[in-house]
């Protein structure tokens, strides 16, 4: 997978103490039995980390890991340009 999903890894396991093995680029938030609190705080974490904003909607509980990455890597490279 990407950089940006081991970026992700790192965030979930390091920061919100997510079992790494349980995360896969499938695994959807309500798959890891994050609630909506979780995710907003997560959000926040990755516009943070990566300098990047994000809307309340970015991600919703059903959006994968995978898809995140996917999202955030077309928002670093637009921000970078």
């Amino acid at each position: 997978m990407s950089a940006m999903y081991e970026k992700l890894v790192d965030i979930l396991g390091n920061h919100f103490a997510v079992d790494r093995g349980t995360i896969t680029p499938e695994a959807t938030f309500e798959d890891l039995k994050m609630d909506s609190l979780f995710l907003v705080e997560f959000l926040l974490v990755i516009q943070s980390e990566f300098d990047v904003k994000l809307e309340d909607d970015a991600a919703t509980l059903t959006d994968t890991i995978g898809h995140v990455a996917h999202l955030l890597e077309g928002r670093t490279k637009a921000t970078a340009q």
